[in-house]
């Protein structure tokens, strides 16, 4: 049976990495800002809205209108439309609040996913953990000294982590698939 599992570690970035990780945060606010906006702009005029997939479609475009989107890691760009999504959806569904827009210094997170190739039969993926050494590899950021978890083995795939920060202090949260065994219970 799968599962999907959480680890936060507290991470120790560097001033090129903290100038890398708040850019980040303010691009995630940025594009699920832009996004709902032409949602509420498009809803008021057709009664009808974009789906993710289509907002996405139009990522390209503002990296060219705004070229800063270009200096951060490009699953943050989706996720952050799919989180406005999951919001929109949510709403429709059940009777959670209209999504909000983000503000600065609330809304201090990012979330990227990992990205697993194969080269040279050789498996690469966008988000390492090391926890011998004590180090994580997420992606523009490359290797961030870590505190946390004990044990030293973390077995499963990682999906995806969220960068936060609290205070002065950063923290990811490593979102792992694991493989667990359920007893076969006879009565």
């Amino acid at each position: 049976m799968k599962i999907y599992k959480a680890y936060i570690f507290r991470m120790y970035p560097n001033d090129y990495q903290k100038e890398i990780i708040n850019k980040s945060f303010g691009i995630s606010r940025f594009i699920y800002n832009h996004f709902l906006e032409e949602k509420i702009k498009e809803y008021k005029d057709t009664k009808k809205s974009k789906s993710a997939y289509e907002q996405i479609k139009e990522i390209p475009s503002l990296n060219i209108e705004y070229p800063f989107l270009k200096e951060v890691d490009s699953c943050l760009l989706r996720c952050s439309i799919f989180d406005l999504d999951n919001a929109y959806n949510r709403f429709f569904k059940s009777n959670f609040g209209y999504p909000k827009f983000k503000k600065k210094g609330v809304h201090d997170s990012y979330k990227t996913n990992n990205i697993v190739s194969t080269y040279k039969g050789k498996e690469y993926n966008s988000i390492r953990l090391e926890l011998k050494n004590k180090l994580i590899t997420l992606p523009k950021l490359k290797e961030l000294k870590i505190r946390g978890y004990r044990n030293k083995i973390i077995n499963g795939k990682i999906k995806s982590a969220v960068i936060r920060r609290e205070s002065t202090k950063y923290y990811v949260s490593v979102l792992v698939e694991e493989n667990i065994v359920v007893p076969i219970i006879k009565i």
